[in-house]
């Protein structure tokens, strides 16, 4: 018989104190433990408001969702890991201070009380943490002993799939003190300070320094307080779907919950029911995987991905398009969108699966593509309509050839967009796109026909000649990119944007020679210097590095051969800065004038406009 959800109030000391054969399960699909120390701190200050209040009642800290398994031996943890976690954190922090203050108060009469009480507060401590029983707890610190009792006895398994650093936190829980704890956790590569730690061993750092600050006596009502006077609300469920219901209306964790673990918390219990987790558990973390790097490259990650299945999924359907033709262009809520509105998508979780998966390897490769590394630049809504079309493909089919046209004509409009007063929401950008999908994802309609509408739309809706009269006017950054693609393209450069580089002012907008520069360049104001510095003309790609060798030098010193140890123009692959190098390596006193800006900005202009009308 089924057993009913019970739910329980109960001290965190008490919660965490399990039997000998039970233990705390991070299921498949949760999340990874994703507190940063700027939670610690709030919980941190929390109790210690708790404290100072000296309050009789006790301090509440949310609910606990837990699905019993294997006849109540595995507790997994549906809400409440990150709470969970921390609090296991804190008390290993408290526990290794304690365990010093014990040696500090241990022969003085005066604190004689207070030592009791620390010994008090360690056995209880251990007893959590270990498991131990009170008799086999040295009455103070023995590092024989201690090691023993600390070493391989586990009080929660992590199994999650979206978790990189399982073995983490018993890492640190088996440790006997700090220094041997952070000789043995996990040291990201390439990260430099607390930035090379995993949350586990940063927080436990964040507890152990916080705690450093306490007086004796303080850090024994701390360690009070925290086991006996903070309570949470235990509810137990022995049904996992049940468990995953409370999850989905429950959040007290203190972090938003991302439509993402909602999504794969059902999807994963569809795929239990199916008998296909096995291999559900493979995909999900190869789909994990490949975002990853494409969170790395500022690309997409999970939301964002699931947020085009949605619009893809919703296109096919026709949920876009009225039987007369007209566009919706409501979008629903994407955990709404999955749970309530067509809930049918998960009851295929391999097949989703799958799908995304392909998705996102196709943004990874496409990511190669200079065209895209530009697109990528501009609003992020083009990757929804984009992702559509990308549907027609296996990733291992698409070729830069494949996708050209439509990634042009994307760019093309989202580029009028970024000069124009009006924004998406406009009929003429949103709109226009939500119909045009129903043609991307449609494999019998051909690109050449697509790119026909966009031809035809952009014609009707705008005059070349406003156009490039807004380009000529424009003071931002994102064109920068488009006007250094296209000039690479015209000239047969290669191109390609990289990972480190900053948007040039080929005419410093700033600096020390600032009058001097600005009557070289025969600009008589501060005021036409202001309207004249930020054109697209006078600015360029460049490498991050050589842009700080150069700082805010005179144009003949950026453009000339190197000085020493510092770099210029001459050394960057970018094709504006390599063309200067190569159009001034004749002249004698080089400079770089209003009139120079003008011209480059006007071609410039002329580039970019006939890149948008084809003419």
């Amino acid at each position: 018989m089924a057993k009913n959800i019970e739910p329980k109030l109960r001290k965190i000391g008490d919660y965490l104190q399990l039997e000998d054969d039970t233990v705390f399960i991070i299921p498949e699909y949760q999340r990874p433990y994703s507190w940063g120390t700027d939670h610690c701190d709030k919980l941190w200050q929390d109790i210690e408001d708790f404290i100072a209040s000296d309050s009789k009642d006790r301090y509440f800290f949310g609910t606990i969702i837990i699905n019993c398994q294997d006849n109540d031996t595995k507790f997994g943890l549906i809400d409440g890991q990150q709470r969970t976690t921390t609090f296991l954190l804190l008390l290993k922090a408290l526990l290794v201070r304690i365990n010093v203050a014990i040696g500090k108060t241990e022969g003085d009469e005066d604190s004689e009380n207070l030592c009791r009480g620390l010994k008090e507060r360690r056995r209880r401590i251990m007893g959590i943490l270990y498991k131990a029983e009170t008799e086999d707890i040295p009455d103070k610190p023995d590092i024989k002993r201690d090691t023993e009792i600390c070493s391989g006895i586990s009080i929660l398994e992590n199994y999650s799939i979206n978790e990189h650093y399982k073995t983490e936190l018993n890492t640190i829980l088996q440790s006997v003190d700090y220094v041997e704890a952070e000789s043995k956790v996990i040291k990201i590569p390439r990260k430099q300070k607390d930035n090379r730690y995993t949350n586990f061993f940063r927080n436990f750092k964040y507890f152990y320094e916080m705690i450093d600050s306490l007086s004796e006596s303080e850090l024994n009502k701390m360690a009070k307080a925290v086991t006996d006077s903070c309570e949470v609300i235990e509810i137990k469920s022995w049904q996992v779907e049940q468990a995953i219901t409370m999850f989905n209306s429950l959040n007290s964790d203190g972090l938003p919950l991302y439509d993402a673990d909602i999504i794969s918390a059902q999807l994963y219990a569809e795929a239990e029911k199916q008998g296909s987790v096995d291999k559900f558990k493979v995909l999900w973390k190869e789909l994990l995987d490949t975002i990853e790097e494409l969170k790395e490259a500022g690309i997409a990650n999970i939301d964002s991905i699931l947020m085009q299945q949605m619009y893809y999924v919703r296109t096919v359907k026709k949920e876009t398009v009225s039987d007369t033709g007209s566009i919706n262009v409501t979008t629903p809520g994407l955990r709404r969108y999955f749970t309530e509105i067509n809930k049918d998508l998960l009851n295929h979780p391999i097949e989703l699966c799958e799908g995304m998966i392909n998705l996102s390897k196709i943004w990874l490769k496409i990511s190669n593509y200079p065209i895209a590394q530009v697109l990528f630049k501009f609003n992020e809504n083009t990757k929804l309509f984009l992702a559509s079309f990308f549907y027609r493909f296996k990733e291992e089919d698409v070729t830069e050839e494949s996708v050209k046209t439509i990634l042009e004509s994307v760019l093309r409009l989202f580029t009028i967009m970024e000069v124009v007063d009006i924004g998406y929401s406009s009929s003429n950008f949103k709109t226009f796109l939500f119909g045009e999908e129903v043609k991307f994802v449609d494999p019998t309609i051909s690109v050449e026909e697509i790119k026909a509408d966009f031809d035809k739309h952009i014609s009707e809706k705008w005059s070349r000649d406003a156009i490039k009269a807004a380009i000529k006017d424009y003071d931002k950054h994102m064109l920068v990119y488009l006007n250094e693609f296209l000039f690479a393209k015209e000239k047969g450069l290669d191109f390609s944007i990289g990972a480190k580089y900053d948007i040039e002012h080929i005419m410093p907008y700033s600096g020390k020679n600032l009058s001097e520069i600005r009557k070289d360049a025969d600009i008589e104001s501060e005021e036409e210097f202001r309207n004249i510095v930020n054109k697209l003309g006078n600015k360029i790609l460049l490498e991050e590095k050589i842009n700080r060798s150069i700082g805010n030098e005179w144009f003949r010193t950026k453009i000339s051969t190197r000085l020493g140890n510092r770099t210029g123009y001459i050394d960057s692959k970018y094709p504006i800065a390599s063309t200067l190098v190569a159009d001034y390596k004749n002249v004698n006193k080089p400079y770089w004038k209003k009139e120079d800006i003008i011209t480059a900005t006007e071609a410039a202009s002329e580039r970019i406009v006939k890149f948008i009308f084809g003419f």
